[in-house]
């Protein structure tokens, strides 16, 4: 008889908790979602633009450099065994090498943060 008891209670208290969770998530359900996304990207943004500045180009400047000289050497041995010299890969990404080292001077202004 005390079994049953127990278990009744133990039922009816999970039932009381699963109601209580119900009832604060359906009130937490009921707030402005537009909102919470806005101010949260509002709070990040400007954490957004500090590490995109100080990691994420420079690690792609360091990896374009290495690139590019690789590729001038590359190219070097290539112009030494066959005296053809092949420039455009070098130009392009050299190129790519001043884009992404001038990128944080003009990308917000374009991008809108």
């Amino acid at each position: 008889m005390k079994k049953n008891i127990k278990k009744a209670i133990a039922c009816e208290l999970a039932a009381v908790v699963t109601f209580l969770n119900f009832a604060v998530i359906s009130a937490h359900a009921e707030g402005d979602v537009a909102g919470a996304v806005e101010s949260t990207w509002n709070s990040a943004k400007s954490q957004i633009k500090t590490v995109t500045n100080n990691v994420i180009f420079p690690v792609i400047d360091v990896i374009l450099a290495i690139l590019l000289f690789v590729k001038i050497g590359c190219a070097y041995m290539d112009y030494r065994k066959h005296g053809q010299l092949e420039w455009t890969p070098i130009a392009i990404i050299f190129g790519c090498l001043i884009f992404t080292l001038t990128a944080p001077l003009y990308i917000w202004t374009i991008v809108n943060i």
